[in-house]
């Protein structure tokens, strides 16, 4: 029995050495992985609100948001609204919640998102739009956008020098809620305006989609099948109407005119089944807004309330430059 005793009493020693010398060995390693933990939570936060993911140029925004925000130090999250006001709502109500330092945000609408911006704003959280602006001045840190009326005012004056004076031709419209819509009509429409033989005999909203693009043309072509060009107010749209104009066996007899600059369209071009496009820079747009924020929160907040960015012609002339 005595025996038994000692030799219990000697393993609990061993154990109790062995579990210290363990210990020692592992606490450093626990420390960095709670040290690692630690600077995770830390780490600030930049939320990438962007209207639709379900579009390849939306895409391309969002991406180079969330690696330039990344570069820059912070971790990003990019959230989808599908082209949802109640969703990009739940979206900013997430958002607030959860801590996030700033927000790159492309509205799903010029009115509808100011309430999502103003909630934001009052949480104190920077907003940075991106390519799509919201009415109201004075919510939003920046608005970081194409200069789609001066875009538009050059595709316009190609139009005129393309199809000539005189023609019927229809207008393809994007999202009625969206400036964007409106500012590239309204610069078409200022050069295009002038010229009394042009006529448009149709302006129809596809919101900026290619399938519905392509229904919406198909309708039209049925009620004048005698139009000789169509402007889109984006390059999803001119490859849905493309694609009408064809199934209709009228591709040689219609011109197509796009806006945004998507590889696709630019390819198009090249092969002549478009006339032109503006070429808006998405990533330069997404990368600036990135690098707005990272300003702000570091304390500096001397910037421009709009921030324009050139857009240029795409045309047969010139495509070999943006083939790539």
């Amino acid at each position: 029995m005595e025996f038994n005793k000692h030799v219990c009493l000697h393993l609990f020693n061993i154990m109790k050495h062995v579990t210290s010398y363990l210990i020692y060995l592992l606490c450093p390693l626990l420390l960095l992985s709670g040290c690692g933990s630690r600077g995770g939570e830390k780490k600030e936060r930049i939320a990438i609100v962007i209207s639709t993911l379900n579009n390849p140029w939306f895409v391309v925004l969002g991406e180079s948001a969330k690696a330039r925000a990344q570069e820059l130090g912070y971790e990003a999250v990019i959230f989808d609204s599908q082209n949802n006001s109640s969703k990009e709502t739940e979206h900013f109500d997430n958002i607030i919640a959860s801590g996030f330092r700033a927000i790159l945000f492309n509205p799903t609408d010029a009115n509808g998102s100011i309430v999502n911006v103003r909630a934001a704003k009052q949480a104190d959280i920077p907003v940075f739009c991106m390519d799509r602006e919201i009415s109201v001045r004075g919510l939003a840190t920046c608005q970081i956008l194409s200069d789609n009326f001066s875009g538009c005012v050059q595709l316009g004056q190609h139009f005129v020098a393309t199809v000539g004076k005189k023609g019927k031709y229809a207008e393809l419209l994007g999202l009625v809620g969206d400036n964007n819509t409106w500012n590239r009509s309204k610069g078409f429409h200022a050069v295009v305006d002038n010229y009394p033989g042009l006529e448009m005999v149709a302006q129809q909203s596809a919101d900026f989609d290619r399938n519905k693009a392509m229904e919406v043309l198909e309708s039209i072509l049925q009620a004048h099948p005698d139009i000789i060009a169509v402007f889109c107010g984006n390059d999803a749209m001119a490859m849905g109407a493309y694609q009408a104009i064809l199934a209709a066996g009228k591709a040689n007899q219609i011109s197509v005119f796009g806006f945004d600059g998507e590889e696709d369209v630019v390819k198009a071009i090249s092969e002549g089944k478009i006339v032109a496009t503006g070429m808006q820079s998405p990533a330069v747009m997404a990368q600036n807004a990135a690098e707005l924020a990272d300003r702000y929160l570091k304390g500096d907040t001397d910037f421009a309330q709009k921030m324009p960015i050139a857009v240029n012609l795409v045309t047969i002339d010139n495509v070999k430059e943006y083939l790539k």
